[in-house]
């Protein structure tokens, strides 16, 4: 889904100077442990499904959201497993908009639906093994993805 009309208003006010932006991001994994990663049509990076909370919206709810609509799954969320933010987690898209995401790191199990894409974001999806984790477009510390921690990480 494209961004969102408050997100956009925003934007209109501010021009491409940098937003913190609350966000929530998932881990969904298949029958195997892997985990699925999205490719970005824009920038052909590979991320965590993952996308900003809107207004009036809980990060449960956000994540469920963006799930669905870059993946057409149905998730559920079951563990926060981090919450990021800071300067490492800084971004510049294509058209110059800069950001410093606060994100919120879920572990989800899929509940129903089918992988395809339902929006123009996502361009490829796969599922990798921890240890094929591709270079992302946002620096999650590796051991997030490790299962069995019992830990949730804050940086």
């Amino acid at each position: 889904m494209p961004i969102s009309s408050y997100l956009k208003n925003l934007r209109e006010k501010v021009g491409h100077d940098i937003l913190q932006i609350p966000s929530v991001a998932a881990i969904v994994r298949d029958e195997n442990g892997r985990i699925l990663f999205v490719k970005s049509a824009e920038s052909e990076t590979w991320s965590l499904s993952a996308g900003a909370i809107d207004l009036g919206e809980s990060p449960s709810e956000a994540i469920i959201r963006e799930v669905f609509e870059e993946t057409n799954l149905n998730v559920k969320p079951e563990k926060i497993v981090g919450v990021f933010g800071g300067e490492k987690f800084r971004f510049v898209y294509a058209n110059s908009d800069a950001v410093e995401y606060l994100i919120v790191v879920f572990e989800c199990e899929v509940t129903g639906g089918g992988l395809f894409s339902r929006d123009e974001e996502v361009s490829e999806f796969r599922y990798f093994p921890v240890e094929e984790i591709p270079d992302l477009a946002i620096p999650y510390p590796k051991s997030i993805f490790v299962r069995g921690t019992g830990k949730t990480f804050f940086q």
